[in-house]
């Protein structure tokens, strides 16, 4: 990606909500698949377009998530696109390892409705504990 001051229209063209974040949607650049969703803030944002690795806000956590620090999937960008309104962003990645979900799977969009319930229908590829050793 680049060095872009924070300070910059391209930034602050942006919607944050109320708690300063915007949404981001992890898509894989190759396949198209949508491998997971999770928040943005200014600083997150900044450093993905610095580092060209995906940086997220965790919510949870209350820190910046560096994708794949625990896991070691991490996530290279490729580009960065928003929506007409400016307050989504579309991160088109390279997921190291084929996995972007703490289940071990590819997504974590996994679950599908059938029959009025949600159905795990992607196969686990790694189990968590030899991810995360927990």
């Amino acid at each position: 990606m680049s060095d872009l001051d924070p300070g910059q229209p391209w930034l602050e063209a942006l919607k944050w909500d109320e708690q300063g974040m915007i949404p981001a949607i992890a898509q894989d650049a190759g396949s198209g698949r949508v491998l997971m969703f999770a928040f943005m803030n200014r600083q997150s944002l900044q450093e993905t377009v610095n580092s060209g690795s995906a940086v997220y806000w965790s919510r949870s956590r209350q820190r910046l998530w560096r994708k794949g620090e625990e896991s070691g999937h991490a996530q290279r960008v490729r580009s960065i696109r928003t929506d007409c309104d400016g307050d989504v962003l579309l991160l088109s990645i390279d997921q190291q390892g084929g996995i972007a979900c703490h289940t071990g799977r590819e997504s974590c969009f996994f679950h599908q409705l059938h029959g009025g319930l949600w159905v795990a229908v992607d196969p686990v590829l790694k189990d968590p504990k030899d991810i995360y050793g927990k």
